[in-house]
């Protein structure tokens, strides 16, 4: 699936251009400004609902690229770091200081501290249309979501039978004529008046959860070492509380295992080769490289271990929304981008990669999708309460700083060098 920018839009008009039809749920709405055409299109799902032009951050300011939600929003604010410079209709992207908001100046060219200015009417209009949690993809050029089918993109599960099954149903004798004897005879028959009353509705509502946030990332330093304490503990070599920390106790454990496997320590103490050593001892497999980390109402729900296959190649970084969940049968529809992939030399040493030919490829969102295995446990849970409005964001670079306390997922792909 392509999912690369697409050019020849004609979106990029210098006033607010709005379809009178646009979605009244703000949850399955996505905000994409573009930097190099200094502009921005509002998306439900593939339709476009509104465009506008925009003015971003300038040189020394340059506003971050990557992918965000509203974190807040407020009719009335004072920039706290630029002389109280007002900022109306202010929808905070980081708490580090990046918003959308009104300006009596929005040139045709980046002028901005690093936030994203929008004209008058359009800012006002778009406060309106919009609630905590939309996402706002910023990319250089113009991004368009494009619909999505993969056996990775989460499913709603079908809501469970609330009607007794026939085995759990209480027998009474009742008596039937035998046509062959025409004798009585004393059979098991079910008795309805020991059904319980059926429900008035079944429990299907709109809105029954808060949308989720996926992340699936690679794997950080901090996990590994959490599940190497945990499986060193079960092996017998004192590792200590399982925090993800390498202290004293925990590099202790991991010489004493080296040494009790002939195992001679080279490179790294957290090596592939000790990761597989202490997986196979304890029983469990291949050891995971990548992590799925789910948040819900802007808090962390649970993480869980994933595999990603070929690891040396990058995975890119991609976004994917669901819309028109409906548990009943069983369905949503999914709609992606692919943004531009920014990896650092450094990074991709750090990460292990080696190679960004499938990360920059035409269909890049489908082989990251396809390179990567959840558990089942992982996926149940997740299509249990998966929503319209939901999201997955596919990832190398991981938990970015910018995520943290009362945010979704923010994925930083370029930084600015500040807000406002």
């Amino acid at each position: 699936m392509l999912l690369r920018p697409l050019f020849g839009l004609g979106l990029l008009a210098t006033t607010a251009i709005v379809n009178p039809a646009f979605a009244v749920d703000a949850r399955t709405l996505q905000i994409v400004v573009s930097t190099n055409r200094q502009s921005l299109a509002v998306y439900d799902g593939g339709e476009v609902v509104a465009t506008s032009n925009v003015s971003t951050g300038k040189r020394g300011h340059s506003t971050p690229l990557g992918i965000f939600s509203i974190l807040e929003k407020q009719r009335y604010h004072a920039s706290n770091l630029y002389s109280d410079a007002s900022m109306p209709f202010m929808q905070r992207l980081t708490w580090s200081g990046i918003a959308l908001h009104e300006s009596a100046s929005v040139p045709s060219h980046p002028a901005s501290h690093g936030c994203v200015r929008l004209p008058k009417a359009f800012a006002r209009m778009l406060y309106r249309m919009t609630e905590r949690g939309v996402h706002v993809i910023i990319s250089g050029e113009p991004l368009v979501p494009q619909p999505m089918e993969s056996a990775l993109l989460f499913q709603p599960a079908s809501p469970p039978v609330t009607a007794p099954l026939f085995s759990d149903l209480l027998l009474r004798p009742t008596t039937s004529i035998v046509a062959i004897s025409n004798r009585p005879v004393e059979v098991a028959a079910n008795d309805l008046t020991a059904l319980p009353p059926p429900p008035a509705v079944l429990p299907v509502t709109a809105h029954a959860q808060p949308p989720l946030r996926i992340l699936i990332t690679r794997r950080d330093l901090r996990a590994n070492v959490r599940d190497l304490q945990g499986l060193l503990n079960e092996l017998g070599f004192a590792a200590g509380e399982p925090d993800g920390l390498l202290g004293p106790g925990t590099t202790e454990a991991i010489a004493a295992f080296g040494k009790a496997h002939d195992m001679p320590q080279t490179g790294r103490m957290v090596s592939p080769a000790l990761m597989e050593a202490v997986y196979a001892a304890a029983g469990k497999g291949t050891p995971p490289n990548a992590e799925i980390m789910v948040r819900q109402d802007f808090a962390p729900l649970f993480e869980a271990p994933a595999i990603i296959a070929q690891p040396e190649e990058a995975l890119g970084t991609h976004f994917f929304s669901a819309h028109a969940v409906d548990h009943v049968s069983g369905r949503a529809e999914w709609y992606g981008v692919t943004l531009e992939n920014d990896l650092s030399t450094p990074a991709k040493k750090r990460l292990g990669i080696k190679s960004e030919a499938q990360s920059q490829s035409y269909d890049a969102a489908d082989r990251a999708l396809a390179r990567i295995t959840i558990p089942d446990d992982a996926r149940q849970r997740i299509e249990g309460i998966l929503d319209t409005g939901s999201s997955l964001i596919i990832s190398d670079t991981g938990i970015g700083a910018e995520t943290g306390n009362g945010t979704d997922f923010i994925t930083i792909i370029r930084r600015a060098a500040g807000g406002g």
